[in-house]
């Protein structure tokens, strides 16, 4: 799947194939919109691999591209069950709460939620979201094409603009609710993975 295809996708819940509505950028920008929504609720699930330095217990999570949450921090690494630590975060700046600081070079792995993207090239929402994706484009589209139109002369009638906005209206209450779904299942999988086997509670950020 690639933004390409998905607007395809998106055209043909609008009935749209033509692009007589909307044009590229617009739906982009709704496919956009949607993605963000998607990866709140359902994120990328990334691991890290940082160094740690001299004397600090801080890292630096500036290279995380797309971070939404950090999930996890396990340190040391390569113990079984892992040993994730507790820790804090403020900004960019992750700090383990450890006793004493470790020592320089040493490997930490931290579990974080990211940001899907779409592009040219593809994407990186699994293909059971595809069809989420382009129902939250197509309802975001809808209304605000409807707000647009109302008052205004439209080829369809002087009704169309309703039509679109009760289509809409259902389409974006079925994404959100499908949204809910997933964000309930991400936080039951995340207490299952890091909580029970954890050596301390991370507080995320």
């Amino acid at each position: 799947m690639d933004l390409d295809t998905m607007r395809a996708r998106v055209r043909t819940d609008l009935r749209d194939p033509s692009a007589e509505r909307w044009d590229d950028t617009t739906l982009d920008r709704h496919i956009e919109r949607a993605l963000a929504e998607v990866s709140l609720a359902a994120p990328r699930e990334v691991t890290a691999t940082l160094t740690t330095s001299a004397d600090s217990r801080d890292l630096d999570l500036a290279s995380l591209a797309g971070r939404v949450a950090v999930d996890a921090v396990e340190y040391p690494v390569g113990q079984y069950p892992p040993a994730f630590v507790a820790f804090s975060i403020w900004g960019d700046t992750l700090t383990l709460d450890l006793d004493s600081a470790p020592a320089a070079g040493e490997e930490v792995h931290v579990r974080y939620s990211g940001a899907h993207t779409i592009d040219d090239e593809g994407t990186t929402v699994p293909d059971a979201l595809h069809d989420l994706v382009a129902t939250g484009a197509a309802a975001y589209a809808a209304i605000e094409w409807a707000s647009y139109a109302t008052n205004r002369i439209n080829v369809g009638g002087d009704d169309v603009w309703r039509r679109y906005l009760a289509w809409g209206q259902d389409r974006l209450a079925s994404f959100s609710r499908a949204l809910a779904k997933h964000g309930r299942e991400r936080r039951l999988k995340s207490r299952r993975l890091y909580v029970a086997a954890a050596v301390g509670a991370g507080r995320r950020g």
